[in-house]
């Protein structure tokens, strides 16, 4: 008698498989923190804006508004890491003892070439006098590097610190810094009309200008909120209100500062044109929308 076999089906049917569960994404946050999240650079300037000019019908202009507006948005969005890494910005010095002295000489020395260029035209020498002891210049120039009620200390953080690197994640230095060059003048409007302020229409040019020189800085010194914090206390150490020019002298002053800072700008764009194509470095590129 054989003992039948049982053979097991091999044609079983095989359950398809399926694809593993992805895990639950994060929402979004919402509220203020969410719109800031979205949108950080709108919010920025938003209360860059609000914060420089909410005295302007009170005849004053506050100039630390992007200090405040880059604190704010960063604490709301970031918190803590993103003022410590905006702090580590501001304190980078290890950059080289060239970039001191070209921070320093680039708008400094314009201003000078400017003075000397009015002088050569006609200007009174007397007109320099309200300079005299000239090594106070030395002491403006420090009390303006940590005066966070000045312009550097009150701007820089801001602009440099906060709008920079972010205009440039996707954006060439060129055009980041033509978009924030246009936006800081736009910033300074109201100085124009302010009676206590009188700001030649021709200065927001050099504004312009001037944005990216300090972007030029910035990148070639590995995101450096500090050397465009000197570069923009040696650029005001002689203000144009404490120099003696009066009438035709003093408009000239300005124009000829504006065409000094213009032909450092364009020199800087015309022989270092490859820093402005392409991206900027690693560290001078800030994503502006956080990874979750």
């Amino acid at each position: 008698m054989k003992t039948p076999i049982i053979q097991e089906e091999s044609d079983a049917v095989q359950t398809p498989s399926r694809p593993a569960p992805r895990p639950p994404q994060p929402a979004p946050p919402g509220g203020l923190k969410g719109l800031f999240t979205r949108q950080p650079l709108a919010a920025f300037f938003a209360l860059a804006f609000a914060f420089s000019w909410w005295a302007v019908p009170m005849g004053e202009f506050l100039p630390f508004g992007p200090l405040i507006a880059a604190l704010i948005v960063l604490g709301v969005v970031q918190g803590r890491s993103g003022l410590a890494d905006l702090g580590r910005r501001m304190l980078r010095w290890r950059v080289g003892v060239r970039w001191y002295v070209l921070a320093i000489v680039l708008p400094l020395g314009a201003t000078l070439v400017a003075i000397g260029l009015n002088l050569a035209l006609g200007a009174p020498v007397s007109a320099l006098d309200d300079l005299d002891p000239w090594y106070l210049l030395i002491g403006l120039f420090f009390l303006r590097l940590i005066n966070p009620l000045d312009g550097p200390m009150g701007e820089e953080p801001g602009w440099r610190g906060f709008a920079l690197p972010r205009l440039q994640a996707n954006r060439s230095p060129l055009m980041a810094s033509l978009i924030l060059g246009l936006i800081v003048a736009a910033w300074h409007l109201p100085l124009v009309f302010l009676p206590a302020e009188d700001l030649a229409p021709i200065y927001l040019l050099a504004t312009v200008a001037i944005t990216f020189m300090y972007t030029w800085i910035y990148n070639h010194t590995g995101g450096s909120v500090l050397m465009t914090i000197i570069a923009h206390s040696a650029q005001g150490v002689i203000a144009f209100s404490a120099l003696g020019f009066t009438g035709p002298e003093d408009s000239r002053m300005v124009a000829l500062f504006t065409a000094a800072i213009c032909a450092v700008t364009i020199g800087l764009l015309v022989f270092d044109r490859g820093s402005w194509r392409g991206r900027a470095p690693a560290e001078c590129r800030i994503e502006t929308t956080p990874t979750p």
